[in-house]
């Protein structure tokens, strides 16, 4: 059964990476903003684009971090990731990195999306507690087969660590 999880990502520098991810068929997944729409988002506000957020996480189980060169500690990132922590639901980060752009380029690895977030009830660092994935190939082909042979399983995980950190 493919499970409906929520997409957290930089856009502009990693939506056709993103979108190879999203491909596979082990998950179902909201489907972004249009450039237009995100700007009518954007042009509500903070309160519009909050609102927008959580209208998306509605009926998701589990919220992946594709993180690339620089998704880590971005505001809208980390409210993502708190928001879907304190909603119950699964938090995983997989690098992408490694998979090429449009212009069939890869980038460098970013930090990890977690770090910058705490566990409010414990005071760690969400990156102590959830998962992060980096795929240990250096092939954009491999890459991409390394997450779609295990992505169902990182997500189950990420389900049940937040059951067990209530």
């Amino acid at each position: 059964m493919a499970r409906k999880c929520f997409f957290s990502f930089q856009y502009k520098p990693d939506n056709w990476r993103v979108s190879q991810v999203r491909n596979i068929g082990a998950i179902e997944g909201n489907q972004p903003a249009k450039d237009n729409d995100w700007e009518t988002v954007v042009g509500g506000g903070d309160k519009q684009i909050e609102k927008w957020i959580s209208d998306q996480m509605k009926g998701r189980t589990c919220t992946v971090i594709l993180a690339g060169s620089n998704t880590a500690n971005r505001k809208w990132i980390n409210h993502e990731i708190i928001e879907s922590w304190n909603k119950g639901m699964g938090v995983l980060v997989v690098h992408i990195h490694n998979l090429k752009n449009s212009s069939g380029q890869q980038s460098s690895k970013g930090a990890n999306p977690l770090y910058y977030i705490t566990h409010g009830p414990t005071g760690k660092r969400l990156s102590t507690i959830a998962q992060s994935y980096d795929p240990p190939y250096s092939t954009s082909t491999n890459v991409y087969d390394y997450i779609a042979n295990n992505i169902d399983d990182w997500i189950e995980k990420a389900i049940k660590i937040r059951k067990e950190n209530d």
